[in-house]
């Protein structure tokens, strides 16, 4: 088979055609500084394979390109006056003459044998030289460098690598560096700063065709003309034949998968439209052998095939993203199109980044995270590269606004939902019903797939997403399910009068003191299937957790504590770091037994530890809320739920199946058991609870006014998606509240939700009405203000947006900067606000100077403080709302100063958990504030503040971490461990050896370790991208200012004359 020719890599540093005329290292260029500093930094990255080549008019992206007419640099260079000098410089280029030229030397190079480019457009990583070539690889070093180096800086470092006198060069080095020291003086010249003179001296190296004038306005684009033709004159550098092979037979894989996935045919190519490395990489990192059947019989449906949105549904662990996971393979590499994946909860946001960022460093694409605080609006639109964004609900929801008002909505190709079923859940069900609205509305190729193990009205789903269904009843495992009363296990049994039969009485000696201990009978439940099997124990709080836990540990056997003995001891030691120190009194007592519990109030790196350790069978037993149900994959051989209640509540249905769905591990058991506990008095609640239905899923629009309809009727405003009410009423036809609105808006109707909703927001001065008068007939239509605009690019909460915007304004008068107390306090959530019983004491005790004065201006004064703290009786009422927010802030900023939640939380006297979830929010609402202030030119002082702040409430760790801490997989006792190792940087993980980094660093898997490293190489690659995205931009501007300043001197002298 032919090897199909490989693009050749255009460097698009303006200095890229003088560094390759440039000798091999000397030995003065190994030992500069610059090869010092290279050593530390530099990245050897291996090429990636680019679906799609690199032309000259796609080389800038987004920043205009600089052979077409419709750019704004373009306009700037065709008014330039022509003059003798420019055309003489010029003379011998010709853009199509040119772009034939560079082609055609590109198919020679790309057909030579044994050479090959790196892949066009991705010139965010390196080329790999070979090790006999070590004056290649040290130039190729020398020059990576160069690339990041400031233009102001090139000569002068130029100049210092410079060989002695004597030494060996080619006559058109001596040349270049002529020039360069010809002009360095007014380079270096601090009276002369522009840095158009920059190009001008730069732009003589560009070719040895041009003059030594370094006084020739020659334009940028010929500078960029003549640099391209001397790229396509370099060789190309070796690399690996079988990486060549390898890449060749990729490429050609994907193009027959792009066709065979356009083509109506039934043989959709190698493996489902996609490369076999897919199906390699699935065996590799999953252990994925072969598909189950009905993943094969959904994937080759025939609404697929066309395109058609789709709803499918299967048990909990039956394979349904697996199945999401090979669509967003094939949208992304056969139709080359970006894929947003939305889940419910940051924590499964972050372990899907983390398990899909392998695939997207050996397939080419890119994988975002959208969660807490993270995410750029709008994304980064790229050349070649697709981007797969994985999002949670909210954060999803603002990307698709920034898609739309950007007029880039149709790059989405692909919206993944997991958890359809939240569409009914409340404020969050709100937000993704206007997610999906907005796409299905505005974009005809965005199709939409939604999975779920729990739905019931499918048919107004199906209406509402103009979608196909899909659904079996199927299990890898088998399930078999069971309740508990007294000391006898009955089967559930949908054919039995009552709902279940008699199975079997428990066989376990209890003691007297057992039987007051353990009335439930838990221990003889969990010792049936531990250390061998794994269990988990659903508890209705997080006390019961804890508690379940420590009496279990009692009565179990000193056998159960020599299993895996080492790994329990690491466990604990692992818990001691990350609370400095510190570890919960009752995980130290319960682990060594291979027990420990599950709930909000760990803190994240506690969760991560106790969850990896449960999955590779330290644990074996886990005494956890429902939370885990609908959060991370834990699975087990057996699920025991504590009591059908999920705190006071009586259990759903669909919350039911999510537990026992935990129970049962493909490829492991070949069972999987639930036993319900129920007491007496709950058996025919529990007789109802299974045997009945699921729940149905509503729209949440009316229930959640300011955060479902008002939120949405301003964005559609916002986004001219519709300005007229009867465009409104319109669009909210087509969301689920208009497929259910006959069962949900009974007092009033449609359109009359839709005129009372916009009279509420202009109200508020979130919209106004403009009257438009064409001939003799005028037009009402609606228009955002500036608050408008801003509340919902920031997506803040209606009910307080004024209250914002009024503590801001009020903040200019006089932010106290003395601390980041007073900034804080604007980035506290006010949705904790209510939540929160301060300690007047500890609040009295943390009152300075600094935050007296910001207390004050809140209307919170010390003299109320400190009657509350001493019962004193108060006689001028305080905003309670300011009183409790001001002592959230408190606790906000005694964790950024400590950066320690066991140690806030003590001092606090507040659940390690609440602190978590408290800075978790703040920073995700400082985030949102920043968007905020971003739409009102009066808050700019306040951009680089929050920007700042919103960072440092993200990882709340010391400065020199967060770097490492961007690292998906990498949390707080990682960093420190990797900093402590010398890993002090992103490129250093980027270059790190994984073999290396798992003898270095404890407890750290070969998998872990190879994951760290991609997603480093991968953010060090992005890094890079925006560098050299505002590198371009500040060059167009600044050219273009050049061309403005000549014409208004020109314009003056023609005036003078």
């Amino acid at each position: 088979m032919a090897e199909p020719p490989l693009a050749v890599r255009r460097r698009s540093r303006l200095g890229a055609a003088r560094k390759r005329s440039r000798p091999p290292a000397g030995p003065s260029a190994a030992c500069s500084p610059l090869a010092v500093k290279r050593a530390s930094i530099g990245g050897e990255g291996t090429p990636a394979q680019s679906p799609c080549g690199d032309s000259e008019e796609d080389m800038f992206g987004d920043y205009g390109s600089f052979c077409e007419d419709d750019s704004l640099l373009a306009q700037a260079l065709d008014a330039e006056p022509a003059r003798p000098q420019d055309a003489e410089a010029a003379a011998g280029v010709v853009p199509e003459s040119l772009r034939s030229g560079a082609d055609q030397r590109e198919q020679e190079n790309c057909s030579a044998s044994g050479t090959a480019g790196t892949r066009g457009g991705d010139t965010e990583r390196g080329v790999q030289t070979p090790a006999s070539d070590p004056l290649g690889a040290s130039e190729e070093l020398a020059d990576s460098l160069f690339d990041e180096l400031p233009s102001s800086q090139l000569l002068y470092f130029a100049e210092m690598c410079q060989p002695p006198a004597g030494s060996e060069a080619s006559a058109g080095t001596k040349k270049v560096d002529a020039r360069t020291c010809s002009s360095s003086d007014k380079i270096r010249s601090a009276s002369s700063p522009c840095p158009d003179s920059e190009h001008k001296n730069r732009s003589a190296e560009f070719s040895s065709d041009l003059k030594s004038d370094s006084c020739k306005n020659t334009s940028l684009k010929d500078h960029l003309k003549n640099a391209l033709t001397e790229n396509a004159k370099a060789p190309t550098v070796k690399v690996s034949k079988t990486k060549q092979l390898k890449e060749a037979i990729l490429s050609e894989e994907i193009c027959v998968a792009r066709k065979a996935i356009g083509s109506p045919s039934v043989d959709i190519g190698p493996f489902y439209g996609l490369p076999s490395k897919v199906k390699d990489l699935l065996r590799q990192l999953r252990g994925i052998e072969t598909l189950y059947e009905w993943q094969h019989d959904c994937l080759t449906l025939e609404c697929l095939q066309q395109r058609k949105n789709l709803i499918y549904s299967l048990p909990t662990s039956g394979g349904k993203t697996l199945v999401a996971e090979i669509l967003i393979l094939q949208e992304l590499l056969c139709m080359q199109k970006d894929v947003l994946m939305i889940l419910p909860y940051v924590a499964i946001v972050q372990e899907k980044v983390w398990g899909l960022s392998s695939f997207g460093i050996e397939l080419g694409f890119l994988v975002e995270e959208y969660a807490g605080s993270k995410g750029r609006f709008p994304p980064i639109k790229r050349r070649c590269k697709k981007s797969l964004y994985i999002a949670t609900i909210e954060k999803g929801h603002m990307l698709v606004n920034s898609l739309i008002e950007t007029d880039r909505i149709g790059d989405l190709g692909l919206v993944v939902v997991d958890e359809l079923h939240m569409l009914g859940e409340g404020s969050r069900g709100a937000t993704l019903e206007m997610t999906l609205a907005k796409i299905l509305y505005t974009s005809k190729s965005t199709h939409i797939v939604g999975m779920s193990a729990t739905l019931n009205n499918v048919a107004d789903l199906q209406k509402f997403l103009r979608a196909e269904y899909y659904t079996k009843n199927f299990r890898p495992v088998e399930l078999k399910e069971y309740i508990k009363i007294r000391d006898t296990i009955y089967e559930v049994d949908s054919k039995a009068e009552n709902g279940f039969t008699f199975s079997r009485l428990l066989n376990f000696k209890y003691s007297s003191n057992l039987k007051k201990a353990d009335p439930d009978h838990i221990i003889a439940l969990v010792t049936e299937v531990i250390p061998k099997y794994s269990c988990l124990i659903f508890c209705p709080t997080k006390k019961n957790c804890e508690n379940v836990a420590s009496m279990v540990c009692k009565y179990l056997s000193k056998e159960f504590r020599s299993h895996m003995e080492k790994e329990k001891q690491d466990l604990i030691k692992d818990l001691k770091n990350i609370g400095n120190g510190s570890i919960c009194p009752v995980l130290k007592q319960t682990i060594p037994f291979g027990v420990a519990y599950h709930h909000s109030g760990l803190t994240n790196d506690e969760r991560k530890s106790i969850e990896e350790a449960y999955s590779r069978g330290v644990l074996c037993l886990l005494a956890c809320t429902a939370t885990l149900a609908a959060g991370v994959n834990l699975p087990a051989r057996r699920v025991i739920l504590r009591a059908p209640y999920v705190a006071s509540d009586f259990l759903k249905k669909n919350q039911y199946k999510q537990m026992i769905g935990r129970a049962g591990r493909a490829g492991i058991d070949n069972a999987g058991e639930s036993i319900l506990i129920v007491q007496e008095k709950d058996k025919h609640l529990v007789q109802d609870l299974v045997t009945s239905p699921l729940e149905n899923c509503y729209s949440n629009l009316l229930l959640e006014f300011t955060k479902g309809m008002q939120n949405l009727l301003l964005s559609l405003v916002g986004l001219k998606i519709a300005v007229t009410q009867e465009e409104v009423y319109d669009f909210l036809c087509h969301t689920l509240l208009g497929a259910q609105q006959q069962l949900l808006s009974k007092e009033k109707s449609l359109s009359e939700l839709v005129k009372d909703g916009l009279e509420s927001l202009i109200e508020k001065g979130l919209l106004r009405v403009k009257i438009m008068e064409k001939e003799q007939n005028s037009k009402i239509t609606l228009a955002i203000t500036r608050l408008g605009k801003a509340a919902y690019k920031g997506s803040i909460d209606l009910s307080y947006c004024n209250l914002l915007y009024k503590e801001l304004k009020k903040g200019l008068e006089g932010l106290v900067l003395e601390s980041s107390f007073h900034l804080l306090y604007l980035a506290t959530p006010y949705d904790m606000v209510s939540n929160c019983s301060p300690d007047w004491m500890i609040y009295l005790r943390q009152l300075s100077a600094a935050e007296q004065t910001v207390a004050d201006m809140v209307g919170v004064p010390e003299s109320f403080i400190a009657k509350k703290a001493s019962g004193q009786a108060i006689r001028k009422s305080v905003d309670s709302a300011s009183v409790n927010r001001l002592y959230l802030t408190f606790i906000l900023y005694t964790l950024l100063k400590e950066t320690n939640i066991w140690s806030v939380s003590e001092k606090f006297n507040l659940s390690r958990g609440y602190v978590q979830n408290l800075l978790n929010s703040a920073a995700s609402f400082a985030s949102c504030v920043l968007h905020f202030c971003e739409e009102l030119e009066e808050f700019w002082v306040y951009k680089a503040l929050l920007t700042e702040l919103t960072k440092h409430l993200t990882y709340c760790v010391k400065t020199e971490l967060i770097p490492l801490m961007e690292v998906a997989g990498v949390l707080e006792a990682r960093a420190n461990q990797l900093y402590n190792a010398g890993y002090k940087t992103l490129a250093h993980l980027a270059n790190a050896n994984p073999e290396t980094l798992v003898k270095t660093i404890e407890h750290l898997s070969r998998r872990q370790a190879k994951q760290i490293v991609s997603s480093a190489k991968y953010l060090q690659s992005v890094n890079e991208m925006l560098f050299q995205n505002s590198f371009l931009t500040w060059v167009e501007r600044e050219k273009f200012s050049s061309y403005l300043i000549q014409g208004f001197v020109a314009q003056n002298r023609d005036s003078e004359e």
